[in-house]
């Protein structure tokens, strides 16, 4: 028969891995295991915590205290990691690397790394059980640090119930060496982390934080993240989402250190700063010189965004471009950000042709890289529309969305160009039924602009009444955009695909000689009311799509 008074921290017993991702989550809180009221208390507890506080200088302690809003945190964490990069508070050559288990790698023969360049470094060390044993033995200068132990806190813990929550305290309980056999543990923490480490601890135990600050729960995020408490981070992020967010709050969860950004706790935190971002900026135009201000981690989560209101792409790629140079006038480093960063949030299979030429002559990105967008954008220019729209939903659930249109303000349009033997264009320009139904009663979209003869022209559709006033309509006019003394003669002619055949259907033709800024068309271009125009059975309408063509001759 099995020996059922087995040690659970015995090196010796085999454990089973705890499955972590079952620890209890903040919509679970009510419902989950309470054991607040053993936390600190003998009586449940089977080991000692010794908590060393390590001194901080004044300027570096972002507790609640010091810190009563977002920015002040950010302040005062921007200024603590500049002064450990510049102190390098803990010196490995001092101290016996055996004795030292760094928080974030639990692995007593691996001790590179023990520097945080984001935190204080905090060692784990096991004191000697016994002051007997401390003077026999050559363990009695465990804890040795250059900083200066300024107080000391002692608690009883519960190893099960530590472990049970963290991976951290798990593998140090049961790592088979000496300090899963001790019954002391000395925890050395910075001043302006013992706050936050008490609540975390408190947390374990209880599910819960009696903090409610944004700061403050900043720390605890910070501090659940180093120990590996995923339960308290997805809490610590439900409580800062469910607060009023504000520019400068969102860009702080985005630039939390890297490992805090990679926790799947915090995902749901991240991803609503990235939508109150791109939410607040969707007209770059109205807060331009408020964006062109932002860091790198703001503009991404502004131009990732398909709800962005921009003329076309064109205007994104001319801000990108203008944004990098003024944040990074070294021409290596705005390279590798465009690169690296930024290039893949612009979608260049919706830029102009005219602008994708620029592109390959542009210095501020790798001619190869420059080469492979350009190339891509015209190959799926040149796709059929069905075409065009699976590999649009094929990107639609992934981070990189090159190939999904975004709210233009402009429509993108293809243009067939033609020398001879006379000069034309061809222009194709597809508008949704959603697009056609927000027309209504009185609006208008425009297309982007396309050339012919070195003139600038543009499509824009309409909902407007008839000529006699008596119902809206469906029309569609050509304008020129030079403004000016400029005039110039052009046969036109608009058609539109039609059921049965899907075929386009010439609808109008005339002839016109523009001066800049005018424009021509036809007021009810398919003879019809607006109503029979959006019917469910209007033959306009393919697969939800509105097919329009317009042909460009310049007369001779």
């Amino acid at each position: 028969m099995k020996e059922l008074n087995t040690d659970l921290f015995d090196p010796r017993t085999t454990l089973m891995e705890p499955d972590f991702s079952r620890a209890v989550t903040p919509s679970a809180d009510a419902d989950g295991d309470d054991f607040g009221f053993a936390f600190n208390d003998s009586n449940f507890s089977d080991r000692l915590l010794r908590m060393e506080i390590m001194g901080d200088t004044p300027e570096s302690r972002p507790d609640s205290e010091a810190c009563t809003s977002i920015a002040d945190w950010a302040r005062h964490r921007k200024r603590r990691r500049e002064d450990i990069k510049k102190e390098n508070i803990l010196d490995l050559a001092e101290c016996p690397e055996e004795q030292i288990l760094n928080d974030n790698q639990p692995d007593m023969d691996d001790c590179e790394g023990c520097e945080n360049q984001d935190e204080e470094a905090v060692a784990m060390v096991e004191e000697s059980p016994s002051g007997d044993e401390a003077a026999n033995s050559n363990d009695s200068d465990w804890g040795m640090d250059c900083s200066t132990v300024v107080r000391v806190k002692t608690l009883h813990i519960s190893s099960p119930i530590l472990a049970a929550k963290s991976p951290f305290f798990y593998k140090l309980f049961s790592n088979g060496m000496r300090e899963s056999e001790q019954r002391h543990v000395t925890l050395r923490i910075s001043a302006s982390e013992e706050a936050a480490v008490m609540e975390l601890l408190n947390f374990m135990y209880s599910n819960t934080l009696s903090t409610t600050t944004a700061p403050a729960l900043l720390d605890v995020l910070m501090a659940a993240d180093k120990f590996e408490v995923a339960s308290c981070m997805r809490y610590c992020s439900r409580l800062l989402r469910n607060m009023p967010m504000t520019p400068e709050s969102a860009l702080l969860y985005l630039e939390l250190p890297s490992s805090v950004l990679m926790a799947e706790a915090v995902l749901a935190l991240t991803d609503a700063a990235k939508q109150y971002l791109a939410v607040r900026y969707k007209d770059i135009s109205k807060f331009f010189e408020e964006v062109m201000a932002l860091p790198l981690a703001g503009i991404e989560a502004i131009i990732s965004s398909d709800e962005l209101q921009v003329a076309s792409e064109d205007a994104v790629y001319d801000f990108v471009l203008k944004w990098c140079r003024t944040h990074y006038p070294k021409l290596e480093e705005r390279r590798d950000i465009l690169g690296a960063r930024l290039a893949r949030y612009i979608r260049f299979p919706y830029m102009t042709c005219r602008k994708l030429k620029k592109v390959l002559t542009c210095n501020d990105f790798d001619h190869e890289a420059a080469s492979k967008l350009v190339l891509e954008a015209l190959f799926f220019k040149a796709e059929a529309p069905h075409r065009q729209r699976i590999l649009a939903a094929e990107e639609s659930g992934t981070l990189n969305r090159r190939f999904v249109e975004r709210a233009y303000k402009y429509r993108p349009v293809k243009v067939v160009e033609f020398d001879l033997p006379r000069q034309q264009c061809v222009v194709y320009l597809d508008l949704k039924r959603e697009e056609c139904a927000n027309l209504f009663p009185s609006g208008r979209v425009y297309s982007q602009a396309f050339h012919l003869g070195g003139q600038g022209f543009f499509l824009s559709a309409h909902c407007n009444m008839d000529q006699q006033s008596s119902f809206h309509c469906f029309g569609l006019f050509l304008g020129m955009q030079e403004k000016g003394s400029v005039s110039f003669a052009v046969d036109y002619e608009f058609a539109a695909r039609s059921k049965p055949t899907e075929e386009f259907i010439s609808k109008y033709k005339g002839n016109y000689t523009f001066t800049g800024g005018k424009a021509v068309g036809y007021r009810n271009l398919f003879a019809i009311p607006w109503t029979s125009f959006m019917a469910d059975d209007s033959p306009f309408f393919i697969n939800g799509v509105l097919h329009l063509r317009a042909e460009l001759t310049i007369k001779q």
